[in-house]
């Protein structure tokens, strides 16, 4: 095989520095795996390292800062046939760490190579999160404040299948490399280097003491036995074609013209428990049974099971490409919760609007047409509530009628639950 580095754009880095050897390793890789320039994918992102995508003829991918492994996930889902290759350095590592994280739970088949030269060489040598504690850097004493991150182990725990550590200018960084990318997995390499234009102005250390330091670590090379597993893609598809079927998309079919002449906006206020939402949804499959277009919009608090709980419903003959409730056509009120987070809106609401509501609940002084519901004498509970307001908007012959109310009820529910629903519905509109 050829060389594939760029000639046009041959690899400029300060004398010295190790990323030169890196490139010339990774070119000489390349080469004895017998890959082609359109067989690879190199993901890059900011910093001396993010260079490398300009270096080859392959395919490349320039990213945001410590970004780099998700650009390369999307790459290789798309393009499984691909040897995706992400070069990164210590400073994208710290930037992008939960990325790393991820990529070693999910071991997809990418390799990632970490230019690890222990500082931010680019943007003035500024402590990374691999700074040792004894390290000079232009970040003063910070780099003495937090421990140096061993990536290596970080990535053994996060359970990343293949992992390896070497030196830029070691023997063995090409046969690492091969191994690396020829592992059907999730691969990472951290590789030490000296960076002559920033850290090595500072700190007195040899190649030999790095070395060395590798060799005290310990950590043996390559495959992770307790972390070796079918690597994502092979299993995902495996799981894939044995999972049920995906069921089709509800089909809400016309069964009659809705009596509405332009579009109508609907605001539902309610509170936790009180199927607001659901109501909403039972209002625009109805809705769609008349031939409507139909949009949604929910609002309720964090504390999901407590608090306010508001639908907004947009319904119309043609296309909605708004889907913002200004002054609604229609409200209905079953809580205080619901009414006290839109109170401002009651005293814009024009003659025509209706305001269906629960006789209890006091309302901010509105001059819309006020219809009164007592739920209690009714003996409708407050899940049904917003459900009856609903029915009696049908019933009226705003909006919607009982057929579209039932059809909207046949769509979302079945069973018992439907039964229910509908006894509420037709009890509401005298059926």
């Amino acid at each position: 095989m050829t060389s594939l580095l760029n000639r046009q754009r041959p690899p400029v880095f300060c004398p010295g520095c190790a990323h030169e050897v890196v490139v010339r390793g990774l070119d000489q890789t390349l080469q004895t795996l017998e890959l082609s320039g359109n067989q690879v994918a190199i993901v890059s992102d900011i910093g001396c390292s993010g260079l490398f995508d300009t270096f080859f003829n392959t395919h490349a991918f320039h990213g945001l800062h410590g970004r780099a492994l998700t650009y390369a996930t999307g790459i290789k889902m798309a393009r499984p046939e691909l040897k995706v290759i992400v070069i990164m350095g210590d400073g994208g590592l710290g930037i992008g760490g939960a990325h790393v994280l991820s990529s070693c739970r999910r071991n997809l088949d990418i390799t990632l190579l970490i230019l690890n030269n222990f500082n931010y060489g680019m943007t003035g040598g500024q402590c990374s999160a691999t700074t040792p504690t004894t390290g000079q850097t232009s970040s003063g004493f910070l780099n003495e404040l937090e421990a140096p991150l061993d990536i290596c182990r970080v990535a053994v725990a996060a359970g990343a299948p293949y992992v390896d550590r070497t030196m830029a200018t070691g023997k063995a960084l090409v046969d690492s490399l091969v191994q690396a990318i020829r592992y059907p997995g999730f691969s990472l390499i951290d590789i030490w280097g000296l960076c002559p234009g920033r850290y090595s102005k500072r700190n007195r250390i040899s190649l030999a003491q790095m070395e060395e330091e590798i060799h005290n670590r310990g950590l043996a090379g390559g495959p992770v036995a307790v972390n070796e597993r079918e690597e994502y893609s092979a299993h995902y598809h495996r799981l894939a074609r044995s999972a049920p079927a995906a069921s089709m998309p509800m089909v809400a079919a016309k069964i009659c013209d809705a009596p509405i002449g332009a579009r109508s906006d609907v605001l539902l206020l309610g509170s936790a428990g009180q199927f607001i939402n659901t109501v909403g949804e039972i209002l625009c499959l109805a809705g769609m049974s008349g031939g409507l277009h139909v949009s949604q919009k929910n609002d309720y608090p964090i504390t999901v099971l407590r608090g306010h709980s508001i639908a907004e419903v947009v319904l119309d003959r043609e296309p909605i490409d708004y889907t913002g409730i200004g002054s609604p056509a229609v409200v209905l009120c079953v809580a205080a919760e619901g009414v006290a987070r839109r109170k401002k809106m009651f005293s814009t609401l024009p003659e025509e609007a209706l305001v269906v509501k629960d006789s209890k609940l006091s309302l901010p002084e509105t001059r819309a047409k006020v219809i009164d519901i007592d739920f209690s004498e009714m003996k409708i509970r407050a899940s049904e509530q917003a459900l009856a307001a609903l029915a009696v908007v049908a019933r009226e012959g705003i909006l919607l009628n009982y057929e579209m109310l039932a059809a909207g009820l046949s769509l979302r529910y079945k069973g018992k639950m439907f039964e229910e629903a509908l006894a509420v519905a037709e009890r509401i509109c005298g059926r």
